[in-house]
């Protein structure tokens, strides 16, 4: 299969690591990935801000990127991205007058993936340690951002695989389906409130008994991981895919910065046989 991927502006900017994990995983499983260029943001904090005009150019670079690729179907490591792209974007593009430009977002996000429901519903992996060699021996909990909750409908998908890695010590999260208090610029606008939330997010974590916590979107682990660095909390973020990504061979690292080795392809032979750097 030909899948097309979204990295979206978060884990591009920031945590590119994710989206190559994600590219690890699907070619693990035999597909070949591929990057439209052009490729930006969903438009997301334009319109969450209530600027629909402000978007419309970012909705068209996002359906201009997609439809002149050829693909099956595409895949984005962030349900936050995935919702807006089915929630948002058409229903923007025919607040302003472009019928057109409506359709075309739709039909791109009718194609869209979030990483969760390709891999259990499109390509069939429901055991990560059988099916992708998956090894992570570490006490992890999982975090459910609310757009995955709540606007795709994701339920356990994401918990499943992370359960389903080899050697992992899952521990379940107490008020898991309590925000985390970032969503996006609600974080800017209110930053008590959202700190509030943070915190109480970092007191559950804790009260699992795990030492990293996960989830299936770079925006909310990065707002935990931003508090849990303030507060100086012993708890660590990791996406989901990072999880799915390590093996026995080449193992997520979690002391200091949680990291995945992700050489080069020339470099592979070598990093794998002289360990993570």
């Amino acid at each position: 299969m030909r899948i097309a991927l979204f990295a979206t502006c978060i884990v591009d900017a920031m945590y590119p690591k994710v989206a190559l994990a994600t590219v690890r995983v699907l070619e693990r499983l035999g597909h070949e990935v591929v990057f439209p260029q052009g490729q930006g943001c969903c438009s997301q904090m334009h319109v969450n801000s209530g600027y629909f005009e402000d978007a419309m150019p970012v909705i068209r670079n996002h359906v201009k990127a997609f439809t002149e690729v050829e693909y099956d179907v595409a895949v984005a490591p962030s349900g936050s991205c995935v919702a807006s792209l089915g929630h948002q974007q058409p229903m923007v593009a025919r607040k302003c007058g472009d019928d057109l430009l409506a359709e075309q977002a739709a039909d791109v996000a009718a194609t869209t993936y979030e990483l969760s429901e390709l891999l259990i519903d499109v390509l069939g992996v429901t055991d990560a340690a059988e099916q992708l060699g998956s090894w992570f021996p570490e006490t992890v909990t999982y975090h459910p951002s609310c757009h995955g909750m709540r606007l795709l409908n994701l339920g356990d998908r994401q918990k499943d695989l992370v359960k389903s890695v080899g050697g992992i010590d899952y521990r379940e999260l107490p008020d898991a389906e309590e925000c985390c208090g970032f969503g996006g610029t609600f974080s800017f606008k209110n930053p008590d409130v959202s700190g509030a939330m943070a915190e109480a997010k970092l007191r559950n974590i804790e009260a699992s008994g795990a030492s990293l916590c996960t989830g299936g979107d770079s925006s909310c682990l990065m707002h935990l991981g931003g508090a849990a660095s303030k507060w100086k909390a012993p708890v660590r973020t990791v996406h989901f895919v990072e999880i799915l990504a390590s093996t026995k061979e080449n193992p997520l690292v979690v002391e200091g910065p949680v990291e995945l080795s992700i050489p080069a392809q020339g470099a592979r032979a070598a990093s794998n046989a002289g360990g993570n750097r």
